[in-house]
């Protein structure tokens, strides 16, 4: 039996000279207490030192992955004919049997006996030292670190789950704060929160305008309609407030401009969400919009995790709440999640809304498995990018043709004939 140990200066052979001992698993660390004591044990056959750091990052990648490199197969081809391999990971044997047919064994006496090694492997392997063995380790750990934190694939979702997650503890803040420009300043213009509506504007409003008999000098044309305007001096002249100070006034201007701020940073991000979730996840983007398929792939920890998920999973996402409710008073679980505010499922007739959910989902979700393995390989999903176009404009067309009037056929136009003459 042949033994494959792997290390950070190359890949190494030893033989077994005694495999009755691996059959006493609990006393074969005793075996390599010494080196004396370890080399009657196993004994080094043959070793494949690499070139240099490149090829170490890349035979570690691929071991990573339970893949053997093209160096260790032919390493192996050279020195394993006819031989059983003792492998430290039963998926890299599985490979390496279909590939090289060469039978692998992995079990625990394998595992005590990669311990026995790796605590003398600096006196098994002659000119290997401990000095020179430390920092080959920490660079080739260093660039492994490396080459996972610029390859992985969950750092490209977990900047769309912090920004959507901040884009709605925008949204609750800024809601509280323009809530409370109104509540402040309807103390001294009430009529006004019924005038202007809108919560920024409402703000840009109030900023300009200060105490309400200013209303009627100033010139709101650039922020609110010609008949708002003149309805808001109108009221104004009218109003049924009470006065308060410059001090007051100062202040609820400066909770505007929080309101104001608040706003124009919730558009950038926005937009940032936008460029993003194009880029990442384009067919998700098409058919349920960039705020709802960020949503998604938030709740689903990933964009991978949610690939994996069938419809009926990704359907009821954001209603767990009311899932676990139901299940537990034993009323009906709710049909409808995140992807229920989706523009898609909005444009569906209602009678047909329960319907057109699942599959959609189901369709989004596989565009997206098929994105996200291609995504891995330099993005080549960006060729693949107008599915959802595809799709929109094949729904659109359905509902269009659903629209038409049903043409009467002549066999009807007769049969009314002979009625009417009867």
């Amino acid at each position: 039996m042949l033994v494959l140990f792997e290390t950070p200066a190359g890949f190494a052979l030893f033989k077994v000279l005694d495999e009755g001992k691996l059959s006493k698993v609990e006393d074969l660390w005793k075996e390599f207490s010494t080196s004396e004591s370890a080399r009657k044990v196993v004994k080094l056959k043959a070793f494949s030192k690499f070139e240099n750091t490149a090829e170490a990052l890349s035979a570690a990648t691929l071991l990573i992955d339970s893949k053997p490199s093209k160096g260790l197969r032919k390493f192996l081809r050279a020195h394993c004919d006819g031989e059983t391999l003792a492998v430290a990971d039963s998926k890299l044997g599985n490979a390496i049997k279909e590939k090289l047919q060469i039978e692998c064994v992995h079990n625990n006496a394998v595992m005590e006996l990669m311990r026995g090694v790796r605590s003398q492997l600096s006196e098994l392997i002659a000119g290997l030292a401990v000095q020179d063995l430390a920092p080959m380790s920490l660079g080739l750990s260093h660039s492994l670190s490396r080459y996972k934190l610029k390859f992985s694939p969950d750092k490209v979702d977990t900047m769309i789950i912090q920004a959507i997650g901040l884009l709605d503890d925008l949204d609750k803040e800024l809601n509280t704060y323009a809530m409370r420009v109104r509540e402040w300043y309807g103390w001294h213009f009430p009529e006004l929160s019924k005038i202007v509506q809108d919560n920024i504007l409402y703000a840009k409003a109030v900023k300009m305008m200060g105490n309400r008999a200013n209303a009627a000098d100033l010139d709101f044309s650039e922020i609110l309609p010609e008949e708002v305007e003149a309805e808001l001096k109108e009221a104004a002249v009218i109003s049924m407030g009470t006065e308060v100070s410059d001090l007051d006034l100062l202040n609820i201007k400066e909770l505007c401009d929080q309101v104001l701020s608040l706003s124009e940073y919730r558009a950038q991000l926005y937009d940032y969400i936008k460029s993003r979730m194009n880029t990442i996840a384009p067919n998700l983007t098409a058919l349920v919009g960039e705020l709802v398929g960020a949503r998604l792939i938030a709740h689903g920890g990933s964009l991978l995790n949610l690939a994996k998920q069938p419809g009926s999973t990704v359907q009821i996402l954001g209603a767990e709440k009311a899932l676990f409710r139901a299940l537990k008073t034993k009323h009906a679980t709710p049909k409808y999640g995140l992807i229920f505010h989706a523009s898609l499922v909005d444009e569906g007739m209602p009678a047909e809304a329960d319907g057109v959910e699942e599959p959609e989902a189901e369709e989004a979700m596989k565009r997206e498995k098929k994105k996200k393995k291609e995504h891995l390989a330099e993005n080549v999903e960006a060729n693949d990018e107008d599915v959802g176009e595809k799709k929109k404009k094949k729904r659109k067309h359905a509902e269009t043709v659903e629209e038409e009037p049903e043409v009467p056929s002549k066999k009807k136009e007769k049969k009314k004939k002979k009625k009417i003459d009867d």
